[in-house]
């Protein structure tokens, strides 16, 4: 017994150092990595109003407590979901590159190549709701999707440049597609345009995720189910698409659809 009261410390010190040392390798390099250092902050001004018995600032550091908690759940789901999954012993044993998430790469990296040049760009990724209604009055491609095509679309230059593309099961059904716009425009900002009131329209009317690349300011936007995500940065970027889009256990297979676990 004596020798089991001196393993317990060092067990809990080796579990507490697990669970520090994953947190810090995911949230390491990204935008969330500020909200670990804020939460560090908190908790050190935490400490000190204990250990100086400042009364007043503990009990609103702990009404602040209790709200933060269920603000950081909200606001970082979709980054607590994919750090989650990554707890998954299965996960672990499976380490090989998916065809998605070659293309969640490829498209994330066509996005923000995109914003850094200040060219305007409008992406419809399409979930259980068919967007053929739209499709059909576009010019319709049916193309493979690829990183330089879909920025090529995007050029000024291009004929095609003017209006939303869709993409579906890895393939770019429609380009210069005209999406319905906003009557509700509250959420948008004198710096967004006509991408983005299109983009908020056809959240409101489908179950589609879509985003947008301001040519005014290069920043990414999403929106989604009448709600408009603004500055979303990289990482974000890709958390928010696994949350809504998870592939199911086969979909390492290399002839697997988007379709198929869109619809789970």
């Amino acid at each position: 017994m004596p020798a089991l009261h001196f393993l317990i410390p060092i067990l809990e010190i080796a579990v507490i150092s697990i669970m520090i040392n994953y947190l810090l390798s995911f949230f390491w390099n990204t935008r969330s990595m500020d909200l670990v250092w804020g939460l560090c902050a908190f908790l050190v001004m935490f400490a000190v109003s204990s250990w100086l018995n400042f009364p007043i600032l503990h009990k609103i550091m702990l009404l602040v407590a209790n709200v933060a908690v269920i603000a950081i759940l909200i606001i970082f789901q979709p980054e607590l979901r994919v750090a989650l999954s990554k707890l998954s012993l299965k996960a672990k044993r499976v380490k090989e590159v998916t065809e998605y998430d070659k293309f969640l790469d490829q498209l994330a990296s066509s996005v923000y190549r995109l914003a850094e040049k200040h060219i305007g760009a409008l992406i419809v990724l399409e979930h259980e709701d068919l967007l053929d209604e739209f499709a059909n009055k576009a010019v319709k491609l049916n193309a493979d999707f690829s990183s330089e095509l879909l920025e090529t679309l995007f050029v000024t230059s291009t004929p095609l440049h003017d209006g939303a593309i869709i993409l579906r099961d890895f393939k770019i059904v429609a380009a210069s597609v005209i999406l319905p716009l906003a009557e509700d425009s509250s959420q948008l900002t004198r710096s967004m345009g006509t991408r983005h009131r299109a983009a908020l329209g056809a959240s409101h009317l489908t179950d589609a995720l879509i985003i947008i690349v301001s040519e005014e300011t290069g920043k990414v936007s999403i929106a989604r189910d009448g709600v408009m995500t603004r500055g979303v940065k990289v990482d974000r970027f890709k958390a928010i698409i696994r949350s809504i889009f998870t592939p199911s256990a086969n979909d390492s297979k290399s002839n697997f659809h988007l379709s198929e676990w869109l619809k789970q």
